[in-house]
């Protein structure tokens, strides 16, 4: 990574806009530690560095880990004095055992934990994390009884008593991932969970539309995969780079891979944001790196399904971001001032390749034989429409990522959503994977050995009698 640049820049209103601090707290961090050290124009005036703002942050990020300011200041000269630069060395286990109740995941849809963690101010008091506790539910109340006024004035009086970061993330990411997570538990409609969404879409556009104009000149493009129609997370990310002044240019939901490529060549960005946060979906960043890499302009990504599923992060060529918002914003700026392409994904075996060409074929002669299956004679038609469009997206997904075990996160998560929604008992789901393996069987023969070894193991977990090995 490069050095961050030390030529005086920024003025003080930007410093406190870029760190979260308040004008009297750095004063007073220059007055009693001696840092930073700004310089001063002929007027007087402060003006900072990069590297300053960088230090300013570091100790911020040192506070929420719970040590004092005076603490901080001296293990940063402490380590300065051992000829360590503070910025690129991490500190002792002891010292920085988080105590911020803040880091959270940075996903907000429905029934899986929610993903990129550091925020840009110091930990609220305790008081102050009960008062947004008690907004957060007040909020998730409103929300549930479609009470739009309350809502809005909740989320009003929050942002007049903490930061905008702290009530995005504390305040409408949280409360968006609890209604998920009763939305998949079945104690939430689908209508309450939308109704909520959008409530927490325009107020993020709202505040993004108030930001003042970039004062940084490095360019983000943030959008989602094709598919992907979850915009809170790539939005919020938006925002927080937004206020720490880079210019953010977001394209939205599901771009299509050629449009992405060309707006890319056309905007010549210097980073590349991409966040997906299911299988399939994910599946499409592998190809969109690998243009993306080919155009020399280095790639981010993160989302929900790189959580659950750490290996995946291996699988696109990009920097993977990290769980939690909080952190991927400093992520970003690391990335832009090191300005390093990432490493190539490895390709795909011969074995993945050819089963992912031959299902692609037969896929639609899979799915006829199932609907003629027995096995699931008793399944209700809507249901096995659905299923076999998701499964078949889900393995198309797993063979391009060049994992078939990846199928089993999703297989978990449509057995709960079964159970929970439709009351249908997980040996309906069984059922079905039995005929799959049938009709894979029969259409894939040799070809699809890889599912239908995966499947045979699913079943035989359930009891169900092993196949005979198909014809190459």
């Amino acid at each position: 990574m490069k050095s961050f640049p030390d030529a005086p820049t920024f003025n003080l209103k930007a410093v406190v806009q870029e760190t979260g601090l308040k004008p009297d707290t750095l004063r007073a961090w220059e007055r009693r530690y001696g840092l930073p050290v700004p310089q001063r124009t002929e007027s007087g005036h402060r003006l900072y560095s990069q590297k300053d703002i960088q230090l300013l942050k570091w100790l911020i990020m040192r506070q929420e880990e719970g040590m004092s300011i005076s603490r901080a200041v001296e293990l940063w000269r402490r380590l300065e004095a051992e000829e360590s630069d503070p910025l690129r060395t991490r500190p002792t286990q002891a010292s920085t055992e988080r105590t911020s109740p803040s880091d959270r995941p940075y996903v907000t849809q429905p029934a899986i934990p929610s993903p990129v963690g550091h925020t840009r101010q110091a930990p609220l008091a305790d008081g102050g994390i009960d008062m947004l506790t008690q907004a957060r539910e007040a909020w998730v109340a409103a929300c549930l009884n479609f009470d739009e006024q309350q809502a809005e004035r909740v989320v009003s009086q929050a942002f007049g008593l903490f930061s905008v970061e702290r009530v995005c993330i504390d305040l409408l990411q949280k409360g968006l991932a609890t209604i998920g997570e009763g939305w998949y538990r079945g104690h939430v409609t689908v209508q309450q969970e939308h109704f909520a969404s959008a409530l927490a879409g325009r107020r993020l556009e709202a505040l993004i539309a108030a930001t003042p104009l970039p004062t940084r000149g490095g360019r983000i493009l943030i959008g989602c995969p094709p598919e992907e129609v979850h915009t809170l997370p790539p939005l919020m990310l938006s925002l927080l780079l937004r206020r720490r002044g880079w210019d953010i240019l977001f394209l939205g939901a599901n771009i299509p891979v050629q449009d992405f490529i060309l707006t890319t060549q056309k905007a010549r960005p210097d980073l590349v944001i991409l966040i997906a946060q299911q299988l399939f979906t994910a599946a499409s960043l592998r190809e969109i790196g690998e243009l993306i890499y080919a155009e020399r302009v280095p790639m981010a990504f993160g989302g929900m399904i790189f959580t659950m599923l750490p290996d995946l992060q291996s699988r696109i060529t990009g920097h993977y971001l990290g769980a939690h918002i909080e952190g991927a914003t400093q992520r970003v700026e690391d990335l832009l001032f090191s300005t390093q392409l990432p490493q190539a994904a490895l390709p795909l075996s011969i074995e993945y390749t050819e089963a992912l060409a031959h299902f692609r074929l037969q896929q639609a002669a899979i799915e006829a034989e199932i609907w003629r299956s027995s096995d699931i004679s008793t399944m209700p038609h809507t249901l096995l429409h659905k299923a076999n469009s998701n499964f078949g997206r889900t393995i198309i997904a797993a063979l391009t990522l060049g994992n078939i075990d990846y199928l089993g996160t999703d297989l978990h998560w449509i057995q709960g959503l079964l159970s929970n929604h439709y009351q249908m008992p997980a040996t309906m789901v069984i059922h079905y994977l039995a005929a799959y393996r049938t009709a894979a069987q029969t259409q894939l023969k040799g070809h699809g050995k890889v599912l239908i070894d995966w499947l045979s193991q699913i079943l035989a977990q359930e009891g169900y009698p092993a196949v005979k090995p198909s014809a190459s």
